[in-house]
């Protein structure tokens, strides 16, 4: 079996970035908002090295809210993309839920299991990858990141990103680290 580090994106890959409009800091919303911290690259290498299969689960609403288009959305994930295969196919797969309970667009306004806290995405790259749950790692920088690992008896690593403080607080990780290095480096010295 195989062992697999699960990441959030944004707030844990990217920055996220302030939106004037809600006054509050969100994910982006064009492609020239998207930016990758320095850290990640060295991050993502050192979970490499120590053989994990690297999984992106991400919450993507916007679309769904009417902020932005889903043309954007998808050149945003390009842009990923592109980083990680320039860099040596740092990251092995994504799964993005496009779906929001209050949305704005019809098709993509319900309630879906693959939305984090949701664990569809996880059984799927569970079963995809022959993945063992025990030796696997979920990354995130809000409650919901950390319940969706906790139900699938992951460890579980909280980012303490300040802008992520309303979504954050009552779910319990296993570990807390600063940023994604610190959370690598924190995965290094468990296995």
């Amino acid at each position: 079996m195989n062992k697999a580090v699960f990441l959030d994106r944004d707030g844990v890959i990217n920055p996220l970035v302030y939106n004037i409009d809600t006054g509050e800091y969100e994910s982006p919303h064009y492609p020239e908002d998207f930016s990758i911290y320095p850290h990640a690259l060295k991050s993502l290498k050192i979970l490499k090295e120590q053989g994990f299969i690297i999984i992106i689960i991400s919450n993507q609403p916007s679309y769904a809210k009417g902020k932005t288009t889903l043309e954007n959305i998808k050149a945003i994930e390009n842009l990923l993309c592109i980083f990680s295969e320039e860099n040596g196919l740092l990251i092995d797969d994504y799964f993005y839920c496009y779906h929001h309970p209050a949305g704005v667009i019809p098709e993509y306004t319900k309630t879906c299991r693959c939305r984090k806290p949701g664990t569809l995405f996880l059984e799927k790259a569970i079963k995809k990858y022959d993945l063992e749950t025990e030796k696997c790692y979920f990354i995130g920088d809000q409650d919901t990141d950390i319940k969706c690992g906790n139900a699938m008896n992951m460890h579980t690593i909280k980012i303490n990103n300040k802008h992520s403080l309303k979504k954050s607080g009552t779910e319990i990780p296993n570990y807390f680290a600063a940023d994604l290095y610190e959370a690598a480096i924190r995965i290094q010295t468990l296995n």
